[in-house]
């Protein structure tokens, strides 16, 4: 056996020596476009709270108020004496503003993945996997004992031959075998969107069943902000809508959404929710007032203020123009060191923008990932702007 501690020294020059090298970058200051970072005050363009609810009062207010009420922790499993009025509230409300019959709160996003896919599929069964999808539904799958497949990223013709692969395979054990289809609705690295409507026709072909993670489109789409199933008008035909409480809706968590059956099997089979403890009242209570803002009137404006946001830093940047706007706009490094370099120059130019490298994307495909929000002003997009013509970014 090596020494311990030697063999993870050279593991991480390795990392080092990749240009891949991570550390922990922390920020002094809530959540909002200028952060606190060590001693410098920077502009933020790399937050997923779209929508800049993570420090709105309203959301503030409702955790200070569930801690009064309700403590800090949960104290327990949801299934043994963890599930507090905050979850039952939030579960409801979710449901609600989803349009589904039931929901079901998970501490991550990650566990909602990992708990569901785990419950959902196993041995014999097919999981068939948008190349591009998130970490933790890549894992999920891989963990659940399933036969993973992937296809070619937004890709239907490949797509099909993958599901043509697996009816022929079920066959002669339809009634216990399998297959679900997996992918996000809005892609995190790349920002471009799934077309649900066609995954919808051809799951539905093939006999599969659909679950689609609407992480980074919950609160941002649709005409009650449901998310891109919703804006599509396939919502009704999705068996598993996944999402996150982190982003758009400012708290933490995650979420399943769907039929009373769904989450009525989840609470007996997903193994990331019974046995993790509940989540804490104050983030149940948070994410509750997400939800309800983002409804509202107020919710609609802070969505125009996003899309206007991106409207200007696409034309300021000669960037096409997608059918369904998005907050996330990659720009397009390639090299891991050179992605690295950039990064730290816009750091000294003032601006919050890290290189996303392997394994977050494949390699060679290194990036800058600029994300906009609604609390982002005019001004500080035509900042960024400058500092990206200045240093020859686009």
């Amino acid at each position: 056996m090596p020494d311990f501690a030697s063999d993870l020294a050279s593991r991480l020059e390795q990392i080092r020596a990749a240009g891949l090298y991570r550390q922990l970058r922390p920020i002094a200051s809530a959540q909002a476009p200028i952060v606190s970072a060590g001693n410098r005050s920077l502009l933020n363009f790399s937050s997923n709270d779209y929508l800049g609810l993570a420090n709105h009062n309203l959301l503030r207010q409702a955790a200070v108020d569930a801690v009064a009420k309700f403590g800090a922790g949960a104290g327990a499993s949801r299934l043994v004496c963890g599930t507090l009025p905050p979850h039952e509230e939030l579960e409801q409300d979710l449901a609600s503003f989803k349009g589904t019959e039931a929901a079901l709160a998970f501490s991550t996003g990650y566990a909602a993945a990992l708990g569901t896919i785990g419950a959902l599929v196993g041995t014999g069964d097919i999981v068939v996997l948008d190349k591009l999808s998130h970490a933790c539904l890549v894992d999920a799958a891989r963990l659940s004992g399933a036969t993973l497949r992937v296809f070619a990223h937004n890709d239907l013709t490949d797509l099909e031959k993958k599901l043509a692969w697996a009816q022929r395979t079920v066959s002669a054990d339809a009634e216990k075998r399998r297959v679900l289809v997996v992918t996000e609705s809005v892609f995190s690295m790349d920002g471009d969107h799934a077309p649900l409507a066609d995954l919808v026709e051809l799951k539905a072909r093939y006999g599969a069943w659909l679950m689609v993670d609407e992480a980074h489109a919950t609160g941002l789409y649709g005409p009650n902000r449901r998310g891109v199933a919703e804006a599509l008008g396939v919502g009704d035909q999705i068996e598993i809508q996944m999402g996150t409480l982190g982003k758009a809706l400012g708290a933490s968590g995650g979420y399943i959404a769907g039929s009373r059956l769904l989450v009525d099997f989840l609470v007996n089979k997903a193994r990331s929710f019974i046995f993790s403890t509940a989540p804490v009242p104050a983030a149940a209570a948070a994410a509750t007032a997400g939800v309800r803002l983002v409804q509202t009137a107020v919710g609609a404006q802070l969505l125009a203020q996003l899309w206007a946001r991106v409207t200007e830093l696409r034309a300021a940047l000669d960037l096409d123009f997608p059918p369904l706007p998005g907050a996330i706009i990659p720009l397009m490094v390639g090299n891991e060191g050179r992605a690295v370099e950039l990064a730290a120059q816009l750091a000294a130019h003032g601006f919050l923008i890290p290189a996303i490298r392997y394994p977050t994307v494949a390699r060679g495909k290194a990036r800058l990932r600029v994300t906009l929000t609604a609390a982002h002003t005019a001004e500080q997009v035509a900042e960024l702007v400058t500092a990206l013509t200045e240093l020859n970014i686009r």
